[in-house]
Parts: structure tokens; sequence; C-alpha cells
């Protein structure tokens, strides 16, 4: 592919009659992210309830956003969602791996997004659920953002003297040019290689990188309580009915040693440290535990300004779970 190719000098009203400005390549299309909905918040807000009702109602498929439900076996700590609405709703994430087996934020976002590509293919709604930011961060949000450009592209504009590449930046990307110094040739060769591959000059690209550096055009939901200390006794009543379920049993009967990441778990380091000999001592402490982890959850949630928070403990005219499934329908539907 010839340079030539990429410029014409006769631009009409661009830039004027007979100005020689870059021609951007017709075909470059800016993929438009996929939609995918995120339901986030602190352990035990109900988040699972609402990925299952809003999966039944739009054809979803959930996705775990929880660093210790991939772990086999760990299942009554982290209150993996059951047989049944397993059945009922595929869910994805969960079950991938032994406690044995470190498993990073870097390979979740990696499994992640196979998964998202998987969903949409088959017109589903990829639903992210669960409490870990940053594995969700991780997945929706893209570093260095940048476009996509034709290698050949850049091979052409090797071939030309610095001058000459400082002269067409000056004609088809003034700001850029004044802002980049002539010879530093790999800065020049970089605004003219988006300039070329998308038609934007690199300031409009870096606003458009900056508002849409994300990998899925993502609905945020979270969910939490008003009253804190509704929370927390939702956190003390889900601890009993896990020692109810055979809690101790499950540590006991896991792959040991854990690896580090599994053996930090909340529901199991306990055990770690205080062992089996007093199991109030053990679930007295998870449960402070827990109430620690949901208050650094709510904290890394906040920053967040893209999350539409909702309030089960919130006096809506009709019934709060209700009125949460529709009014995330209704944020959904704005997305597409």
């Amino acid at each position: 592919m010839q340079f030539n190719n990429y410029f014409t000098h006769d631009c009409g009203g661009v830039g004027g009659s007979g100005s020689s400005l870059l021609d951007p390549i017709p075909t470059t299309r800016i993929p438009v992210p996929p939609v995918v909905l995120a339901i986030v918040g602190p352990t035990a807000s109900g988040k699972s309830a609402l990925a299952m009702a809003l999966a039944r109602r739009v054809g979803g498929e959930i996705i775990s956003c929880d660093s210790m439900q991939v772990y086999i076996g760990m299942d009554i700590g982290t209150a993996k969602p059951s047989s049944a609405e397993r059945a009922e709703i595929p869910h994805h994430l969960i079950d991938i791996i032994t406690p044995s087996q470190e498993f990073s934020c870097a390979d979740y976002s990696a499994r992640a997004v196979a998964a998202v590509s998987d969903i949409a293919s088959r017109g589903k709604l990829p639903i992210f659920c669960g409490g870990t930011g940053l594995y969700l961060d991780s997945v929706l949000e893209v570093d260095g953002f940048s476009p996509d450009i034709d290698p050949s592209v850049r091979a052409s504009l090797t071939e030309l003297p610095p001058h000459e590449l400082y002269s067409r930046l000056c004609e088809c990307d003034p700001v850029s040019a004044s802002a980049i110094h002539p010879n530093n040739v790999r800065r020049v060769i970089r605004a003219l290689e988006i300039y070329i591959g998308t038609g934007m000059t690199k300031s409009e690209w870096d606003r458009f990188s900056k508002e849409r550096g994300k990998r899925f055009n993502a609905v945020k939901i979270g969910l939490d309580f008003r009253d804190r200390e509704t929370l927390y006794a939702r956190i003390n009543a889900r601890v009993d009915e896990m020692f109810a379920a055979g809690l101790a049993c499950e540590m006991q009967n896991l792959p040991h040693p854990l690896c580090k990441t599994a053996g930090q778990a909340i529901g199991y380091s306990e055990f770690l440290k205080y062992g089996y000999d007093d199991l109030a001592l053990v679930a007295e402490r998870i449960k402070q535990d827990t109430r620690n982890y949901a208050k650094r959850q709510l904290t890394w949630f906040r920053r967040d300004p893209e999350i539409h928070w909702f309030y089960y403990d919130e006096n809506y005219s009709d019934m709060s779970f209700k009125n949460i499934v529709n009014n995330s329908l209704e944020l959904l539907n704005a997305a597409y």
C-alpha cells in the first residue's frame, strides 16, 4: 500500500481548495462496545436474586464476579448459586479451578472477556454479578485504549523523511503539530496514523477514547440498604445459615494446603486461625470479617459515578424488589 494513497491534493471545502490533506481510510469503523449488565454491591445485599430475576426477563446469562467462587468445593462459604439456579440460568466463572491453584485478576479478566463474547454471540445478555470490584473493573476498562490501525499505514509513513511527515501533520492536525516537536518522529507518525485510521485528529481521538475507553457498554446497578444495621443483620443471618449448612465440614474436606488466595477467603481463613474447637468463636470472627469486608466493598463501589444505586429498604410505591427490577430494566433499555 503506497503512502500517497492516503492523501489528496484537492479536498474541496475541507481546509480550502487545493490544500494537501490526509485522506482518512473510508472503510474504518470505530467499534461500538456491546452492552453488558453489572450488578454490584456489598455481600448479602441481594445481588444474586436481582441477577436471576433480570436474567429471566431479558434472556441473560450470569458471569460471577467473585474472586472466591472460581474455586471448586468452596460452595457454602462463598454463597454460590444453588444447583437449581445454575440449571435454570447458565452461570459462568464458577468452579473452574481447585483451591490449591492460584487464580489472578488477569486470569479472571481474560476468561470473563471470553465469556461475554460467547454469551453475546448467542444473542444473550451478559450479566456480571458479584462484589469483587477490582475484577469487574479489569474486565470493563481498557488501559491505553487506542485505535486499531492497519500496520501498512505505519510502514508507509516510515518511508517518508521527518520534514515531510511533520508538514503533513501540520496540514491535517495543526493542534497536534503545535504540541509535537518536528524531530519527534514517533509521535508525529502516531498522530498521522490516528487521523488516517479514524478520520479524527489526535485531540479528537483523545477526547473520544477518554469517554469510550471501555471494553463494554456497562449498565451498572448497585444494591444496598439505607439502614446499615439491616445489612449487618443479613450478614449475620447468612453466616448462621452457612454453619447450619455444614461450612465447617466443607472447610475440612477441601484439599490442603490451600493456595494463598483461597486461604485468605472470608469464611475459610478463620478456621485456619482459630481451628474447629470453638465454632461459635469462628462464626463471630466470620461475621465481623464479613461486615468489615462489606464496608470496603462500599468504599470501592462508591467511587464509581456510573453505578445506579437502589436500596431495598427505601420507601417505594410498590414492593421494593419489583421496583428495583423494573427500574433496572429501564436503565438497560436506555443503553441500546
